[in-house]
């Protein structure tokens, strides 16, 4: 009898400490939850814009495209970022850069680079982040860079 007491008396010790361990891990986990989350949002943000690049690429490296600040380069991009649900405002968008590259077999290429970049805020982790002393509008400045073969007599410069 005095060991089925000291059991009873041992699982009613023991009450509270679930709870307690629920106290310390819960809030680690949701930490670790809006990370997840977060860094999800800020992949799908990085690969629309990586695809928007390479858009931009492709306009840059036909035929008959004359180059110039802005035009249909940065249209294109800007118009696929807002398709993608994007604000294309944000978007910072250098002028084409054109160059040559040798290849191992001794040919020359014309290439044309496309960089864009974007700042992606950070939804929940931000706020987060104000808690313990930092800024609520934490963001991450995200950049895509895409590199295509000119094809004819393309090219600016």
């Amino acid at each position: 009898m005095a060991a089925l007491n000291s059991g009873r008396r041992r699982r009613r010790a023991d009450r509270g400490a679930e709870l307690i361990e629920l106290a310390i891990v819960l809030p680690i986990l949701l930490l670790v939850l809006a990370a997840i989350i977060d860094f999800g949002f800020l992949f799908q943000k990085w690969e629309s814009l990586t695809n928007a690049a390479r858009e931009g690429a492709r306009i840059a490296t036909l035929p008959g495209y004359t180059g110039g600040a802005g035009g249909d380069v940065e249209a294109r991009i800007r118009s696929y970022l807002n398709a993608t649900g994007m604000p294309a405002g944000p978007a910072v968008i250098p002028p084409v850069a054109y160059s040559t590259e040798t290849l191992p077999s001794g040919k020359t290429v014309s290439l044309a680079t496309v960089t864009v970049s974007y700042p992606a805020g950070l939804r929940y982790l931000g706020p987060i982040a104000a808690l313990i002393g930092g800024t609520s509008q934490a963001s991450i400045m995200i950049r895509a860079v895409s590199t295509m073969r000119l094809e004819g007599a393309a090219g600016g410069s």
